[in-house]
């Protein structure tokens, strides 16, 4: 029995690697679906907005919650970004959904939200509490510039994940002994992501016709912004000498496109077998800009490849990922004697 839904709309992209796909709406302007049409993931996911839109009560967060969802700033996400912020705003919205927007001046409402997080960071984690905290402070953001609500009690509410991946580092013999145990297929991503500094969703999705023999040409998805990376020798050789089964440049063993969920797995089941321990596939990132400040390169220079900001960059450099490397003393020891007129 085919089941007709009114007002559905449909948007269809290309996409970088040159595929068409096609995204399903509500309603014009609407949110959007999940799943395929005809699938009960589908139909249940437009029940749902539908009677949100229905029964959504005005003056309350759930008004919100729907007007962003329904927004140009919500539907222009990323995809990874738009699915896990779908099942963040859920969580929301079953704790939430009712609370009345003319509460938000009052200064316990903050408390309440902040509360709400605590708990979180003991039931889900502080890393899942930080995610729900960053969604919802973006939905008041995004109602607060429209003039929706008169304050962001979200704002500026600092984490509670304290964790950093500073000492985070791929070191030379770390990259020798995967490189050693792991399969075939997964040194490719490896060279990419070291030579390169992209992230891995885009590095999956890179097809064939991004290189041309010299660079690597992309749009990334997380940002938008392109970068055009010459190619080292190194990873010039592992491309080339890679046997093309189809668009894409990374395939699984099977010769398929991956998908990030059996990357991940994959990956993770490489490294327990090469005995390596507390890194993962996106440190690769973070150990790109710090081999490229290691070999003297600018700011600048590095975030013409990464596709960072200058402003980013320095903040990488500064706090996060810049590992403390003797090479970089033993760098600025060298340029001190070059510079400096030592009496004989």
């Amino acid at each position: 029995m085919r089941v007709r839904l009114k007002g559905l709309n449909s948007v269809t992209k290309k996409l970088a690697n040159g595929r068409r796909v096609t995204y399903w709406y509500a309603w014009k302007g609407g949110p959007r679906l999940q799943g395929q049409p005809g699938t009960p993931e589908f139909i249940a996911s437009y029940n749902r907005v539908a009677a949100q839109k229905v029964s959504s009560p005005t003056g309350t967060l759930m008004s919100l919650i729907n007007g962003y969802q329904a927004s140009e700033d919500f539907r222009k996400l990323a995809d990874t970004t738009h699915r896990s912020y779908v099942a963040l705003i859920k969580r929301i919205e079953v704790k939430f959904g009712d609370f009345p927007l003319s509460a938000l001046a009052d200064r316990r409402t903050r408390g309440i939200f902040m509360a709400w997080r605590d708990k979180l960071a003991v039931n889900s984690g502080r890393r899942q509490a930080d995610y729900v905290w960053t969604v919802l402070a973006r939905i008041f953001s995004w109602a607060l510039n429209r003039g929706l609500v008169t304050v962001n009690p979200c704002e500026k509410g600092g984490r509670v994940y304290r964790g950093s991946r500073a000492d985070k580092i791929w070191t030379t013999n770390d990259e020798a002994t995967f490189l050693r145990s792991a399969p075939t297929h997964l040194h490719l991503p490896l060279l990419l992501a070291l030579w390169t500094g992209q992230r891995q969703g885009d590095l999956l999705r890179l097809p064939w016709s991004s290189y041309d023999g010299t660079h690597i040409r992309l749009r990334q998805s997380k940002t938008g912004v392109r970068v055009s990376i010459p190619v080292g020798a190194p990873l010039k050789v592992a491309l080339d000498n890679t046997t093309k089964h189809g668009p894409m440049i990374l395939l699984s063993s099977g010769n398929r496109p991956w998908t990030s969920d059996g990357f991940r797995s994959s990956w993770s089941k490489a490294c327990d077998k090469a005995g390596i321990t507390g890194l993962t596939f996106h440190d690769l990132r973070g150990t790109a800009v710090t081999r490229l400040a290691i070999a003297e390169c600018t700011e600048a220079e590095i975030a013409t490849i990464t596709g960072h900001s200058l402003r980013d960059v320095r903040s990488i450099l500064d706090t996060r990922y810049l590992h403390r490397d003797p090479a970089l003393a033993e760098n600025a020891i060298r340029k001190l004697e070059r510079g400096t007129n030592s009496p004989n």
